[in-house]
């Protein structure tokens, strides 16, 4: 199964707090954290939410 590289690429200072969470919740707590993640459509959704503070790669897979 295909898993996402995400890394936080923007501050999370000023941003709603679903968005802060949602962060935590992927494991991220700081500018330049990174976090393997198995792509689901869970994962894909919380990214989505911050999509503008993070980056996404798409690593291994079929």
């Amino acid at each position: 199964m295909a898993q996402l590289k995400v890394q936080q690429t923007k501050s999370k200072i000023g941003t709603k707090a679903n968005q802060r969470e949602t962060l935590r919740s992927l494991g991220l707590k700081r500018i330049g954290d990174v976090v393997i993640k198995e792509d689901r459509p869970e994962i894909r959704g919380m990214v989505h939410t911050v999509r503008h503070l993070v980056t996404v790669e798409v690593v291994g897979g079929e």
